[in-house]
């Protein structure tokens, strides 16, 4: 696959994790723990996908997208944010601030690595 994911998650069991299965699947897998710098850290590594968690130190993950999307570069940008609530309030707010895909913790391992090719296609596709 040769495609670029990054990983913005301050859990770092979590982030491991992600990084584990996502390189197990032809991933070049990135990973990162804080929120204040996050949208600097997308726009110097340029990921084809991104996995955003929603509570992060410095910055939300909600601040973070806002912020993507108001940037032509990275306005398009394929973006699944992971959260632990997974309240209807939570999956409301992603989808306003322009999140791709929504997924709550914990998620199966399958799930994500199927969601994040399905992502990647998506941006891949005319």
């Amino acid at each position: 696959m040769g495609k670029r994911v990054l990983v913005i998650e301050d859990e770092v069991n979590i982030s491991e994790a992600l990084q584990f299965i996502l390189s197990r699947d032809g991933w070049d897998v990135l990973t990162h723990a804080e929120g204040g710098d996050a949208v600097d850290v997308v726009g110097r590594t340029v990921p084809d996908v991104l996995i955003l968690d929603v509570m992060l130190p410095g910055r939300s993950g909600f601040d973070i997208l806002r912020a993507l999307r108001g940037a032509t570069a990275t306005a398009q940008l394929p973006v699944l944010m992971l959260t632990a609530k997974g309240q209807a309030a939570d999956r409301a707010m992603a989808q306003e601030v322009g999140a791709t895909l929504f997924m709550t913790k914990p998620f199966a391992n399958a799930e994500i690595v199927a969601a994040i090719r399905d992502l990647a296609r998506a941006c891949d596709a005319p």
